[in-house]
């Protein structure tokens, strides 16, 4: 495959990408690939699905959000990074990356996204009704419940998920929204604003599935717990087709995986072209 570093523009903050395309023609469409909460697009599935959908003939964009990473800076010493995302920016993100791939003659491309990326992608599934397929890895469960689940199991306020969400709306009510707030698990640093952001406007995978008729491919690992990444309850959901793939000794990540996990993806966007 050929691959080109990208930009793309958005209202603030650009996107920084690789766009990976066939060594010929893009004959089969495109791929919009959506990374996991603080990765990025050369890290994860958005790294080693490309050589696998390139080799069907598919065009691969992938991208990061505003939110990508942790923490990190541009050209100058202001930070940015996940530590201040905002869904609404998250939604629209993927907007902007699915323009992009539209000016270059795609514009209706196939989702694939990992963890929080597989629930941004369900959202914009819901909304874009031409997306022809979506690919769900370990997509998260999103909507009001998934922070406390997540916290239950030792992520993000731990059990300090009360005493942290009291702070951050302290400091939101204080017009400090931007300051950050330490947290005793991953992803351990988040703003205020962002923090309660996640508590509230999650989009909620569920709810959203009876809307989504284009065929899906849900993947979770084996070591994953099925509440916080509910695949069985979104097929039973869905509006359309969905089936469920369980990978065998496989933690969220994919590590040891990757190989396997490509080839499940491929071979079932291949059957959907049969």
């Amino acid at each position: 495959m050929r691959t080109e570093l990208v930009t793309i523009p958005t209202d603030t903050l650009p996107l920084d990408g690789a766009f990976h395309r066939p060594d010929g023609a893009a004959t089969a469409g495109a791929v919009l690939l959506m990374h996991g909460n603080t990765m990025n697009f050369y890290m994860g599935a958005p790294r080693f699905l490309p050589p696998a959908l390139t080799a069907l003939g598919y065009a691969c964009l992938a991208f990061n959000r505003r939110g990508h990473d942790i923490l990190g800076i541009r050209d100058s010493r202001a930070a940015e990074g996940a530590a201040f995302q905002l869904t609404r920016e998250a939604i629209a993100d993927n907007v902007h990356a699915a323009r992009w791939l539209a000016e270059r003659g795609f514009p209706d491309p196939v989702l694939a996204g990992h963890s929080n990326g597989g629930m941004l992608a369900v959202r914009h599934a819901a909304d874009h009704r031409g997306t022809p397929a979506l690919i769900l890895l370990s997509a998260h469960a999103g909507g009001r419940g998934v922070i406390p689940n997540a916290c239950k199991v030792g992520l993000l306020a731990g059990d300090r998920l009360a005493e942290i969400t009291a702070q951050a709306q302290a400091l939101v009510a204080a017009g400090r929204g931007r300051e950050l707030i330490l947290m005793p698990g991953w992803w351990y640093v988040a703003s205020a604003e962002s923090f309660l952001d996640l508590l509230t406007e999650l989009p909620d995978i569920l709810e959203l599935a009876p809307r989504i008729r284009c065929p899906v491919l849900y993947l979770r690992g084996d070591r994953e717990p099925r509440q916080i990444y509910p695949a069985e309850d979104f097929k039973a959901r869905a509006g359309g087709r969905c089936d469920v793939r369980i990978v065998a000794d496989c933690d969220h990540f994919y590590v040891g995986r990757e190989a396997e996990t490509a080839a499940i993806v491929a071979g079932w966007l291949e059957s959907m072209r049969a």
